[in-house]
């Protein structure tokens, strides 16, 4: 029960109030003074009995002039009304010792780590922030400080203020730290996820999959190295933002990172792009620099290199054996300091074997590589994906992120993405457009059912006897159903036969055998 005593401001008041608590026997769980001659009590439960004598005794105290029943201490009722205001603010708040431990978190900042009440609190500030120096920050100056932190793929505005209580009138210590974090602002549409001087690029990329922590590993290996990368993908699978990410880790990071589509511009203007050209009048009797001039120290990315005319090829393959190329117009020769990185979504042995790319150029170009596996062959990402995603998208229409019917996952686990990340960032765009309740599901989606596998995904080969062309067929369409549903028990469930059943047509068929 919780007590409010109204009393005039005497020496030895609490005093006696505090032995009358003593002789019930009552254990005092709290009490608080207001300055204004108001004294709070918090005790336990008494019967009607115990509580009507109590109230009288109190009563007698000289200077006493009444006391109530209560349903909040005040501190209570502060602290009640504090929680709620931080768990309905739109920023993540994170309140922490000098120990580096949390001991505070509202609902945001929950929601932004996966965290529940009894795990968060008490944890290391570390733990979340692992690219943060508490100690460090402490050490330093403790000052107000704003940076960029990467979370989940997004990038966060954090703020972290040091919380000082005075000791006296001209003293004060450092008690807490409050950490904010605030979604970094997005214009509408926009899909890069990388700005161009962002040092955290790897931790823009979401992932659990194997196949996706072997690319990031190598490609951070790769990134610190001076020769030219070729970067395979199928559209949509983020090969410039992996290019950015390279050129953000490596010591050319803080020189220029230029893009270049070779499939954009003609053949003269192209060049002219890449090379620059020679003094004009239209440019004030100055030389026109060119991306690679502009680009000295830093990296050049040309995307879409399976897209360059023949003329382009000849002029990028000296330039890759020397580092040296003439401005267009001009007999001098510029030389520069450039690392190239080249993208393609098409296969470039297949173009040499048609005569529309030259061998030499591929050989200067495949010193290193990467290939980004398809979303479809990384099914264990789209979740993360998804919620990364909704993160991005709800910050932009300024709503609040939605949960996902339990279906919704499975239907976009079996769909195989043509598109790759880029579709399932404008569906996810879309699908909240459209979304009208709390929960987002197949429906706002949109997407082809698995049924529709035959329209245009899977060629129907018709050579040899029926026998052949049904366990062709058959051979096909459990490959592909096994990369959304990688195990026999999963397969057989989706497919409603027995798990012997497929677990030996997998066998037969040689499916998820390495």
């Amino acid at each position: 029960m919780r007590l409010q005593v109204l009393c005039e401001d005497r020496l030895g008041l609490t005093r006696e109030l505090l032995d009358i608590l003593t002789s019930q026997n009552l254990d005092l769980r709290g009490i608080e003074i207001d300055p204004v001659g108001i004294i709070y009590l918090n005790c336990p439960e008494l019967d009607f009995e115990s509580f009507s004598a109590l109230m009288a005794q109190i009563r007698r105290i000289e200077g006493v002039s009444d006391v109530r029943r209560i349903q909040f201490m005040p501190s209570e009722r502060k602290n009640t009304e504090l929680t709620a205001v931080l768990d309905n603010l739109s920023e993540a708040l994170l309140s922490v010792g000098l120990n580096g431990q949390i001991d505070m978190a509202n609902q945001k900042a929950k929601q932004l780590f996966h965290s529940s009440e009894q795990s968060i609190l008490g944890s290391s500030i570390s733990h979340l922030l692992p690219k943060f120096s508490y100690q460090a920050w402490l050490e330093d100056s403790a000052t107000r400080t704003k940076q960029t932190v990467v979370i989940g793929g997004i990038d966060y505005q954090m703020e972290i203020i040091p919380v000082h209580l005075m000791q006296n009138s001209d003293t004060s210590v450092h008690a807490s730290t409050v950490f904010q974090l605030r979604q970094s602002r997005q214009d509408h549409g926009q899909t890069e996820l990388v700005s161009d001087s962002d040092p955290l690029g790897f931790e823009h990329f979401v992932g659990i999959s194997n196949r996706h922590k072997a690319l990031i590993t190598q490609a951070k290996k790769l990134s610190m190295l001076e020769q030219p990368l070729l970067i395979e993908g199928n559209t949509g699978t983020g090969k410039e933002m992996l290019a950015r990410a390279c050129h953000a880790r490596s010591h050319r990071a803080a020189h220029p990172f230029i893009v270049l589509s070779c499939a954009s511009m003609p053949d003269d203007v192209a060049e002219t792009e890449l090379f620059g050209h020679a003094e004009s009048a239209s440019n004030q009797g100055k030389p026109h620099k060119g991306i690679f001039e502009n680009a000295d120290g830093g990296t050049v990315f040309l995307d879409e290199i399976g897209e360059m005319s023949a003329h382009l090829q000849s002029k990028l393959l000296r330039f890759l054996q020397d580092g040296t190329f003439r401005r267009v117009g001009e007999d001098k020769e510029v030389s520069v300091n450039v690392r190239v990185i080249a993208s393609t979504k098409h296969t470039l042995e297949q173009l040499i074997e048609s005569g529309t790319f030259r061998q030499d150029l591929y050989f200067r170009l495949n010193v290193l590589n990467l290939k980004i596996p398809p979303l479809r062959d990384r099914s264990s990402d789209i979740a993360p994906l998804l919620d990364m995603l909704l993160v991005k998208h709800c910050a932009q229409l300024g709503i609040d992120k939605p949960s996902c019917s339990a279906s919704l996952m499975d239907a976009l686990i079996s769909y195989s993405w043509p598109g790759n990340i880029r579709e399932l960032d404008n569906a996810v765009l879309r699908a909240l457009t459209e979304l009208e309740g709390t929960e987002l599901s197949t429906q706002h989606f949109h997407l082809p059912t698995l049924d529709g596998l035959s329209k245009g995904e899977a060629k129907l080969d018709l050579d040899g006897s029926l026998d052949h062309i049904m366990k062709r067929h058959e051979s096909q369409v459990l490959e592909k159903l096994y990369q959304a549903f990688p195990s026999s028990r999963k397969l057989a469930k989706r497919l409603n036969v027995s798990h012997t059943s497929i677990a030996n047509k997998l066998r037969d068929y040689e499916i998820g055998k390495k």
